[in-house]
């Protein structure tokens, strides 16, 4: 099961296969005692969430105490990554992604509409100029988050009119992980395509602001994930209501703020 050396133990694939069949009979006890909760209508135990790592830190996160104070007898773990989980071997109930991944095991329940939109800090457009139209895109500094391929092919949309720009990787600043992405643009490195989800609060504040506010990307929702033969717990099926809530509050939020901008 284990191979080790003078300086480290690790698993081999016939270890990794048995850990991943060990955690699927634990996930499968605790459904079951979730099952007899239930009976009792009891919103308790860990609760295991998956999210991007922007989204995760600066809106999930304080969202999941909200939760918590709601519900003090459910303990929150939160998993951050930009790539997809896997629910099963990482032991998740709940993925949050923007958008549906081609996965026929997963069922995906939308949360809330979004979009991607252009931003940079205030002093980098003082700098640099501000862009009106996508065509003088290219003269500007790009950062780029996600995997390379769609996440440097921002495809923009104003009514009508939609355009295709191919980002420069060789001048780029790249990143797999939008919070760096965000933190770079808020630094004033360059313009960054990103969830108005994960930038609504730097927009509000000033740290970031629109670049050409009436273009943006086709819809990409906020969707809830988790698989079709896992049992849902009463906690995940609370959570799922409360983040349908909370999405709905800060959909308003954003709105208005768009508005009055």
């Amino acid at each position: 099961m284990f191979e080790r050396t003078t300086r480290q133990l690790r698993l081999t694939d016939e270890g990794r296969l048995y850990l991943q069949h060990c955690r699927q009979a634990l996930q499968s006890l605790d459904d079951a005692r979730a099952a007899l909760s239930a009976e009792k209508k009891e919103i308790r135990g860990k609760i295991r969430v998956s999210a991007t790592s922007d989204f995760g830190r600066h809106v999930l996160r304080p969202w999941l105490d909200e939760f918590t104070t709601r519900y003090p007898q459910v303990v929150p773990a939160l998993l951050l990554s930009d790539s997809l989980s896997h629910l099963i071997a990482d032991d998740v109930d709940l993925v949050i992604r923007f958008g549906v991944p081609p996965d026929s095991s997963l069922i995906a329940r939308p949360l809330a509409a979004n979009r991607r939109v252009l931003c940079a800090a205030p002093s980098y457009l003082k700098r640099k100029g501000t862009p009106t139209h996508p065509a003088q895109l290219g003269d500007f500094d790009h950062i780029v988050a996600g995997q390379t391929g769609w996440s440097s092919e921002w495809r923009l949309q104003c009514g009508e009119e939609s355009l295709l720009f191919k980002v420069p990787l060789e001048a780029a600043r790249e990143t797999n992980d939008g919070a760096v992405a965000r933190q770079w643009a808020i630094d004033g490195h360059g313009i960054v395509l990103k969830s108005i989800w994960d930038v609504s609060a730097d927009l509000a504040a000033g740290r970031l602001s629109r670049v050409m506010p009436d273009w943006h990307s086709t819809e990409a929702p906020v969707h809830a994930l988790y698989p079709q033969s896992r049992y849902l717990a009463p906690r995940v099926r609370a959570l799922l209501d409360f983040l349908r809530e909370r999405f709905e509050k800060a959909s308003r939020e954003i709105v208005d703020a768009d508005r009055h901008a």
